[in-house]
């Protein structure tokens, strides 16, 4: 009986959220949550449940402007140490969406362990932007390398951590914050008090919050205030920006 290989995993995208435009201009990459260390396949169900809010709200409030918005689909649930298997997969994803549209602007939209993928794989040259939910990041560690921030140097970032987060650490959120904004002054960080990981309590303004980010970055929309405030404001006022109830771009002139 002759012997089958073992099929390689590759990643993909999955379908674009909402009637894709016909001229592309930006894109979007979702990039759902993980596990520290596993090699089972994640389920695609489950993915693109995780980022279907965020993702229906992008592509809604971007069908105008030609955004694609996809998910994207990890060969492997862990990141997996030196691995870095969804940061790869994050990465490959960027030079899909190169190959299918073209020089268009990408941003990385990423919570938990994702949210570290879209902060890793932030330096590829399609990417101009960064949001990480809740990201997960490993604790710092004298005899380790810290997670790196100089490949984000020339793209906006936009950091949301629930402080009461159980999960992922949002101190360390902040410490990662506090050092690329030493190399990129585009880096700015909004805590939701008293939320926790999945950033349920405070759902709508959070979801506000990222289209009035991500709006502005692929496409030049003007921001809010308090995102230009925390953009501009010397840390750490700019990396501990608390996200007011009631929060709406819609609102940009009164706020």
């Amino acid at each position: 009986m002759a012997h089958q290989a073992t099929p390689v995993r590759r990643a993909r995208l999955g379908r674009a959220l909402g009637p894709e435009p016909t001229a592309v201009s930006g894109a979007v990459l979702l990039l759902p949550g993980g596990d520290e260390v596993s090699g089972r396949r994640p389920s695609p169900l489950l993915a693109a449940a995780a980022m279907r809010g965020v993702g229906r709200r992008l592509a809604r409030a971007g069908r105008d402007e030609g955004l694609a918005a996809h998910v994207v689909h990890y060969r492997y649930r862990g990141w997996n140490g030196s691995e870095a298997n969804l940061a790869q997969d994050a990465t490959w994803a960027a030079d899909e969406i190169v190959r299918r549209y073209g020089d268009v602007p990408v941003c990385l939209v990423g919570i938990g362990m994702g949210g570290r993928a879209g902060l890793r794989a932030g330096g590829h040259e399609a990417v101009n932007s960064v949001l990480a939910l809740a990201p997960w990041l490993p604790e710092e560690d004298v005899a380790a390398p810290p997670e790196p921030v100089k490949q984000l140097v020339g793209r906006q970032v936009l950091i949301v951590h629930g402080t009461n987060d159980g999960r992922t650490d949002p101190e360390l959120s902040f410490r990662l914050a506090a050092r690329a904004k030493k190399a990129n002054r585009d880096v700015c960080r909004f805590e939701v008090h008293a939320d926790g990981h999945g950033l349920h309590q405070y759902r709508d303004e959070v979801l506000a919050l990222a289209e009035d980010f991500v709006m502005g970055a692929l496409f030049g929309r003007a921001v809010s205030r308090p995102v230009r405030d925390a953009f501009a404001a010397p840390p750490p006022l700019g990396l501990r920006m608390p996200l007011a109830a009631g929060f709406s771009p819609s609102r940009r002139s009164a706020i």
